[in-house]
């Protein structure tokens, strides 16, 4: 398991397009993606778990990979985010 906490910089935070990209890059990867955002976990391959987390600009979450390609999958992720998920 491999893990790393990155800051939401898009500027309307994670509403639908930005939350289809992270879900689509995360489900690139055979990995389990998750993320923690304050006291819940929540699946990254999921468009209403990532809705559901209502995360807003400048909000810090922490990506959790786990499986065989995990250090693949965080790397991926971590660049998505950092790239501002298409914004």
């Amino acid at each position: 398991m491999v893990s790393q906490k990155v800051v939401i910089k898009n500027p309307t935070g994670l509403h639908l397009r930005p939350a289809g990209i992270f879900c689509n890059t995360a489900g690139r990867y055979k990995s389990k993606v998750t993320f923690q955002y304050r006291d819940s976990i929540a699946n990254a391959k999921s468009v209403l778990s990532v809705l559901g987390a209502c995360i807003k600009r400048g909000d810090e979450i922490e990506l959790i990979c786990e499986g065989e390609d995990e250090e693949e999958a965080l790397k991926g992720m971590v660049s998505a985010v950092e790239d501002g998920l298409g914004e």
